[in-house]
């Protein structure tokens, strides 16, 4: 049996904010270990036999994407470029596209990327169970058993049998009050909707081309007429801008007459909000989370994150406190579903880098960190890989003064040709073209700053680009 992973790594970036941005959403984060989200959501699945993964993410998060798979050694990945946002439906027949291509009778594995599951023994023989199942022709799905009446998540129904470890699909419901999500734990015939499944590629095309066919026409033209861009599956933009906007639920899951449920019990936790990381991570003798530089009294059951700044607290409960290089998040852990209005507030008033920028960005040649932002001018830190190169670009409306840190620097500055060592530096005049290289075996470290009326990442004409952004 093929099975292949199919990986969805969407996500606005909101209801983690200030830490998750639209450009840097929760799975590119390390939230729960060393890792980060989406590498976790690989590292899980070595306890079975998978083939290379199939990454389905935004066209902006490309590189970071392809970076963060090779920090943890995946090899091989495909990676799916959606041009805009079509909800789940799309992206999954997209993944099933490429999947059928490799394999016929592939079974897809589709897993969210910003999802904790902390026993992954118990994951996998959950898994097996699914993909034999999903290879007989059903379109599986795992049920999380509810421990309280939460309203945050969609609940399936099953013809839930004694003695019986997959059962059939009665229905699927939305979001219910308090109440109702009450009755439903209450019956022990409801069950969390973990937005995770399993099925043969052929069985949830065939499933959705039933159903959904102007989804699955759609979809099916944005992959055959996909281009090939370095490492990257492009989708067509108007055949993928066709498809209506849908989630696998709504598209197929409710209407199929296929559908499994296989209960889970792996410490499942789809981290949408500050209170769940206080929830799965683990706490101190005061029932704090704590990260980076913190200082506590008289705090309890709360959730403390520092990104560079001490923070101190004094006397608070039940609270979330979150600081960033550009922002602070404190909020009452039982009331932190409200960040996402923060950040509709902060699009309103068209703060964009506040809700889109993290102050961290992952290039296909490096990183960089921005370090300071006043008026017109901008202080970065960047590092360039060994052997790697920025585009040969301009901007119209900044200057910037590059000065190595460690390293070699080869710079092209107009028609000069510089090679730059330690603390030498270089000036780069307004509408000049120019380019950085790291042409030695060591990370390049230079500082950046940029200065003039418009600082934003837009500003940049690029003439050529090893990475294909021209």
């Amino acid at each position: 049996m093929t099975i292949i992973p199919v990986i969805l790594s969407g996500g606005a970036g909101t209801r983690l904010w200030p830490l998750s941005r639209s450009q840097y959403p929760k799975q590119f984060l390390s939230l729960t270990s060393q890792n980060t989200m989406i590498q976790e959501t690989l590292l899980r699945l070595t306890n079975i036999r998978v083939e290379s993964p199939v990454v389905i993410c935004n066209e902006s998060h490309r590189f970071i994407v392809a970076d963060q798979l090779a920090q943890i050694d995946v090899k091989n990945p495909f990676i799916i470029l959606e041009p805009l946002g079509r909800n789940t439906a799309p992206a999954i027949a997209a993944g099933a596209f490429k999947a059928q291509q490799l394999d016929k009778d592939a079974v897809m594995v589709v897993l969210p990327s910003d999802h904790v599951i902390q026993n992954k023994e118990v994951l996998a023989t959950a898994l097996e169970l699914a993909c034999k199942t999903a290879a007989e022709g059903s379109l599986v799905t795992f049920g999380i058993a509810p421990t309280a009446p939460e309203t945050g998540y969609g609940y399936i129904k099953a013809a839930v049998k004694s003695g019986e470890s997959v059962f059939p699909i009665d229905r699927f419901v939305e979001k219910p009050d308090r109440p109702t999500a009450q009755k439903y734990l209450d019956s022990g015939e409801y069950f969390w909707n973990s937005g995770m499944f399993v099925f043969k590629a052929s069985t949830y095309l065939g499933e959705l081309n039933r159903f959904e066919p102007e989804i699955f026409t759609s979809v099916e033209q944005a992959f055959d007429k996909a281009a090939v861009d370095v490492d990257f599956i492009r989708l067509d933009k108007a055949s993928f801008a066709a498809s209506p906007s849908c989630s696998i639920d709504y598209a197929v899951m409710e209407k199929t007459s296929k559908g499994k449920l296989i209960p889970l019990d792996a410490g499942w936790n789809d981290v949408g909000a500050w209170s769940a990381l206080w929830e799965v991570n683990e706490k101190d003798a005061n029932q704090n989370v704590i990260f980076g530089d913190v200082l506590t009294h008289d705090t309890e059951s709360s959730y403390i994150y520092s990104q560079g700044r001490l923070v101190a607290t004094v006397g608070l409960r039940d609270a979330v406190v979150v600081e960033t290089k550009d922002a602070v998040l404190v909020a009452d852990r039982n009331h932190v579903q409200g960040v996402k209005d923060i950040v509709e507030e902060l699009k309103r008033q068209e703060r964009h880098s506040s809700v889109e920028e993290n102050q961290v960005g992952v290039r296909p040649w490096g990183s960089y960190e921005a370090i300071e932002r006043g008026h017109r001018y901008k202080v970065k830190h960047i590092t360039v890989k060994p052997g790697a190169k920025l585009s040969v670009q301009m901007h119209y409306h900044r200057a910037e003064h590059w000065i190595v840190v460690s390293g070699t620097a080869l710079v092209r500055n107009g028609d000069q040709e510089l090679l730059l060592g330690e603390n030498q530096s270089t000036f780069i005049p307004l509408g000049t073209i120019h380019a950085l290289e790291n042409p030695g075996k060591v990370p390049l470290e230079l500082i950046e700053v940029q200065s003039g009326p418009y600082l934003e990442e837009d500003d940049i004409i690029r003439f050529e680009d090893r990475y294909g952004r021209c």
